[in-house]
């Protein structure tokens, strides 16, 4: 079976899949400053010796990293609003669900990287005089971002691949957008694969950075 390839059509639309970038920039920058903090603050509630702070990180935690993304996505769209008594439109319900899941595995990367600081550090931040809170901020965080980095980078790259699920509930991202153009054009193969190629520059550039900072990581160490 032969098939007849014409690039042609999607490099005619090509702003419909910039402006899915676009939407999948957006919703993925969100959803890391959602993430980020909120992860820093599980982090920390999961290490307190408070069992209630513990208990609470571990319980939101390990749901969030069970639970589907695509799940939580349509939940939060068509569940929530109902349960909250709010509107909800479909940028929102996924960055809460990609949000909420991603600073769950946020957590996991801040307390794995503070938890590989010596026990020495926490006790010379005492001995000048530092809180826990002054510790953990001058102390520990600066070192270990050191181990953090390039886990961040790959969390990240599967922050922008979750994305793509918010296709299922109409968000405008870039998997979406290509659903929209393929059909408008009739040509599949060859939109999916330049969304494919758009996708693997993206995704690529972000674990060659990574490499690159642990092996600079590694040279330094």
């Amino acid at each position: 079976m032969s098939y007849s390839w014409d690039f042609s059509v999607v490099w005619r639309h090509i702003d419909v899949l910039l402006a899915g970038m676009a939407g999948t920039t957006a919703l993925t920058a969100a959803a890391l400053a959602m993430a980020l903090p909120l992860g820093l603050l599980l982090a920390a509630m999961r290490m307190s010796p408070m069992r209630v702070l513990n208990v609470i990180a571990v319980a939101y935690i390990d749901f969030f990293r069970a639970a589907p993304a695509l799940v939580l996505i349509v939940w939060f769209y068509f569940a929530f609003p109902i349960l909250a008594g709010i509107n909800l439109n479909a940028f929102g319900a996924a960055l809460l669900a990609i949000g909420l899941q991603s600073s769950a595995y946020m957590a996991e990367v801040f307390r794995g990287g503070m938890q590989a600081i010596g026990r020495g550090q926490w006790e010379a931040a005492s001995a000048i005089g530092l809180s826990k809170a002054g510790a953990m901020r001058y102390v520990i965080l600066p070192q270990a971002v050191r181990h953090m980095v390039p886990v961040f980078l790959i969390r990240f790259a599967e922050l922008i691949k979750a994305t793509t699920l918010a296709a299922g509930i109409a968000y405008g991202e870039t998997v979406y957008r290509a659903n929209e153009l393929a059909s408008q054009v009739y040509r599949p193969l060859e939109v999916f694969t330049v969304t494919a190629l758009l996708f693997f520059i993206l995704i690529f550039g972000i674990n060659y950075v990574s490499d690159q900072i642990q092996k600079r990581l590694l040279v330094r160490g």
